[in-house]
């Protein structure tokens, strides 16, 4: 995929404060990249800071640079109002709605730096930005900055002159959206993993800290969804899991515990989409994960009925509902996308 890096250095060469900023509830290839990104323009003499709406899981906080914390908007959003009035370069990352960065939204579009958006999702907002780098024939975010950064006159090809820190960024933005490689995998996918691998990612150390590091509180949580909570529906070929907080608070939840818990279902042979609803802390909304395999599309059931999006296999939203409702109102939508997906 041939990619114009010409605008980006031209912003970079007059960049005085950069600020990156990932998305709201941000997984690993938000974290990934936005780290990523911030190690490349470090090694650069760029300086820059790193937004995140809300708190990363605990299993990422090692790709937090130790030169400089993330700061968390939710945390301390004047400093974060602060920090975006001030840049005069705003790279988002991982995000294809600025609605998406929440808290901060006006605060982008009100500032008059130069903005950036590089992203791997459907539909992706390109009126709002400056720059645009997007597609999604990548397995994620950071596969797509991997790419931007070969392509970028000091790394010139060759995967060597990247920062290790970098890398292993790259690395884990990669293989978490790809959920270690079972799905978005495209054959450029296991070439980036190759190279960083070659590079001197250790990747069997990154997959011990990603995906071995859990409590025994979320691995009690996960298999008492699987057995209590977990509802199939022959009809549909769908399986669906509620999380609620008086659940969170029994289990000890903290951000990220849920992670992968939507791909447990389709485990099963005969389920071909698979949902997790989860109870916000706050309880003004349900988070809506969406999972499917082969030809299923839940891009169009986020999109239709969840107030949200993503990719074909893996999509989100959000549902602004009482949770005892979700449960008809999931039967409902499934019912109204079967139809519409017949004469489609």
């Amino acid at each position: 995929m041939p990619i114009d890096i010409e605008q980006l250095e031209s912003f970079l060469a007059h960049t005085r404060q950069a600020v990156l900023v990932g998305h709201f509830n941000p997984d690993g290839d938000a974290v990934g990249s936005v780290t990523a990104f911030w190690h490349y323009l470090n090694r650069r003499g760029v300086p820059a800071r790193i937004i995140l709406p809300s708190p990363h899981p605990d299993n990422l906080a090692f790709l937090e640079p130790e030169e400089e914390k993330i700061l968390i908007c939710e945390q301390n959003p004047e400093e974060a109002r602060r920090l975006v009035a001030e840049a005069d370069l705003l790279v988002c990352l991982d995000l294809n709605r600025l609605s998406r960065t929440e808290y901060l939204e006006e605060d982008i579009l009100a500032s008059r730096a130069q903005k950036v958006l590089i992203d791997h999702h459907i539909a992706v907002e390109l009126d709002r930005f400056d720059l645009v780098y997007t597609t999604v024939d990548v397995s994620s975010t950071c596969e797509l900055l991997y790419k931007i950064l070969l392509a970028m006159p000091d790394i010139a090809g060759d995967p060597e002159r990247i920062p290790l820190r970098c890398a292993e960024s790259l690395y884990v933005g990669m293989m978490t959206d790809t959920n270690n490689f079972s799905n978005s995998v495209f054959p450029g996918t296991f070439e980036m993993a190759s190279k960083l691998i070659a590079r001197g990612v250790d990747k069997d150390g990154l997959q011990e800290k990603v995906l071995s590091c859990f409590t025994v509180s979320r691995t009690r949580l996960m298999g008492h969804l699987l057995k209590d909570k977990m509802v199939i529906l022959p009809q549909h070929a769908a399986a669906y899991m509620l999380l609620t907080n008086e659940e969170k608070g029994q289990y000890d939840f903290k951000p990220g515990d849920s992670e992968g818990f939507v791909n447990l279902p389709l485990a099963i042979e005969a389920i071909q989409i698979s949902a997790l609803f989860t109870e916000n802390f706050d309880g003004k909304y349900v988070r809506v994960s969406l999972r499917s395999k082969n030809a299923v599309n839940v891009n169009k059931l986020a999109v239709r009925f969840f107030n949200g999006g993503g990719h074909r296999n893996a999509s989100g939203g959000r549902l602004y509902m009482p949770v005892e409702a979700i449960p008809a109102y999931f039967e409902q939508a499934l019912d109204a996308y079967t139809d519409e997906e017949k004469f489609s």
